[in-house]
């Protein structure tokens, strides 16, 4: 199951970004005192009492000078969010009376058949704020829950409210032995047609429009006798959207998307190259420590010599240069070129994202490692590696039980990942370390 996902609304200026940092526990969002700053929606997985969720946040929605390109934007940015939204947290500012905006906002909250509930932030003083509070009624989302953001006052009740409603969770259905695929990329990097090509048919609409994508499908299918579920980002538009911008994507659905998969497809336009966005949306499979696999599409429209795919690749690694794991593929989803050798990447990537090494065959190797190459020294101080242990998979996940974690320079950090990938591959997925601290008399 999918982490539950809150979203975080309100008009611009009233702290959304500060409650976001608070919650998230570090300064993520920009924050400034200038309305409208937080221009796309910021996410951040985040954990209260042992239940993970996702965090998004919004720009601020407001209807002044709302045929602007940039507020059209933002609030559609901000209504995709309420829409996958399982928790929505309206904010308001407690010190101001409802605006005109905030009465809107609330007309369109009260449209959605989930929990809402109606922060009000900036909150000095409790007790004094009783009587402003009874203000917020009026929008006809029950009580204002009073915060100080900036403080951190009342945040963890809040929390606690929060995940009081996300919804149950149950576990999959679906064998281990069926691996679960996401389709993600920027709009009109040809996701449906991918997904078209290896379904066989025309399960998902495609369309000449960027952005035609809304809905995610999930599409039981087989390949040479293997059992597969595609997640597909797709199905056409139920509402006239066209007129949005190229570049709006859904976070939300990316992040649902790669959480409930094993192996992230990640679909490169082979016209444009690899994009800001492109980074972003390879990101988001990458922090979510899923397999990966790069497609490199429209590879039909691209000129070639013998160093073209040379080129290219080395310019998705300089571009990519956190995913030098990820294997890439070139394609063309339209003439199906090499499509079918995607599903042999998808396989590879499961089966080493789900890799576990003996600890006893891990420390062996250690000792090894560090005789070749003996940590770095910072004022006087050696970092001392004493012992390595792997302790889950779906991403590799290592513990390095070290004297002082602090000593553990990048680099050296680097060092250990690329000696653990030489010895036991991890090609196609993410690995993650754990520091822990260690002394030597510890048994």
């Amino acid at each position: 199951m999918s982490k539950p996902v809150v979203a975080i609304v309100g008009r611009p200026n009233v702290g959304k970004s500060t409650l976001f940092n608070r919650i998230a526990g570090g300064l993520v969002a920009i924050v400034e005192d200038t309305p409208g700053v937080t221009r796309d929606r910021l996410y951040r997985d985040s954990e209260w009492l042992g239940r993970k969720f996702a965090l998004i946040d919004t720009g601020g929605i407001e209807f002044k000078d709302a045929g602007t390109p940039i507020a059209v934007q933002m609030r559609r940015q901000a209504e995709i969010a309420m829409e996958e939204a399982d928790v929505i947290l309206f904010v308001v500012d407690a010190n101001v009376p409802p605006t005109p905006d905030e009465e809107q906002i609330a007309r369109i909250l009260r449209k959605f058949s989930k929990p809402v509930i109606l922060v009000a932030n900036k909150v000095e003083s409790f007790k004094q704020a009783e009587g402003q509070l009874y203000e917020f009624l009026r929008l006809g989302l029950g009580e204002a829950f009073p915060v100080s953001a900036v403080h951190g006052l009342n945040t963890g009740d809040l929390l606690e409210l929060t995940a009081a409603n996300f919804p149950e969770e149950s576990s999959e259905d679906e064998s281990p032995d069926v691996i679960r695929i996401s389709v993600i990329g920027r709009p009109n990097v040809g996701k449906s047609s991918l997904v078209n090509k290896l379904l066989g048919k025309n399960r998902v609409i495609v369309s000449e429009f960027p952005g035609t994508t809304r809905d995610a499908i999930d599409t039981p299918f087989i390949w040479e006798g293997k059992h597969y579920i595609l997640i597909d980002t797709a199905g056409m538009r139920r509402k006239g959207r066209i007129e949005e911008l190229t570049e709006q994507y859904s976070v939300v659905r990316t992040l649902r998307a790669g959480d409930r998969s094993d192996v992230a497809l990640v679909l490169i336009d082979a016209v444009d190259g690899v994009t800001e966005q492109d980074k972003r949306i390879a990101g988001y499979a990458h922090e979510a420590g899923k397999g990966i696999v790069l497609a490199v599409n429209k590879w039909d429209l691209i000129p070639k010599d013998d160093k073209t795919i040379n080129k290219f690749e080395i310019s998705i690694r300089e571009e990519l240069a956190f995913m030098q794991y990820a294997p890439t593929m070139f394609i063309s989803a339209l003439t199906g070129q090499r499509v079918g050798k995607i599903m042999d990447l998808v396989d590879f990537a499961a089966e080493q994202n789900a890799t576990r090494v003996a600890t006893s065959t891990l420390n062996a190797l250690l000792r090894e490692w560090v005789h070749l190459n003996p940590p770095p020294s910072d004022k006087g101080r050696r970092l001392k590696v004493r012992y390595l242990t792997q302790v889950s998979v779906k991403p590799p996940t290592f513990i390095f039980f070290v004297n002082d974690p602090e000593l553990m320079h990048f680099s050296y950090k680097r060092y250990l990942e690329n000696q653990l990938r030489k010895h036991f591959g991890f090609e196609g997925t993410p690995i993650r370390f754990i520091l822990r601290q260690k002394d030597e008399d510890e048994r």
